[in-house]
């Protein structure tokens, strides 16, 4: 019988890779359609005026103008105005 314990520090030595989440085009920034806005886990922002939100959670432009972040009943949204 073996009198040392084998292999235990290694076996729980994994990580991932981070996922670059996070807002990627900032308030008062120019946008163009398609560009990606914010890249999330669940809706931690919401789409506003000219954005919309796909099947990940990303919020995106749908429109060309400039970034505004706005609060309303607790929630944050993102709008392009």
């Amino acid at each position: 019988m073996a009198h040392k314990k084998g292999g235990g520090a290694t076996a729980k030595n994994r990580d991932s890779a981070g996922k670059r989440l996070g807002v990627k085009i900032y308030a008062g920034q120019e946008t163009s359609p398609g560009n990606i806005i914010v890249r999330q886990r669940g809706t931690k922002f919401y789409p506003g005026n000219g954005t919309l939100l796909g099947k990940d959670h990303t919020i995106f432009a749908q429109v060309k103008g400039i970034i505004r972040f706005r609060t309303k009943l607790g929630k944050k949204f993102v709008d392009i105005v």
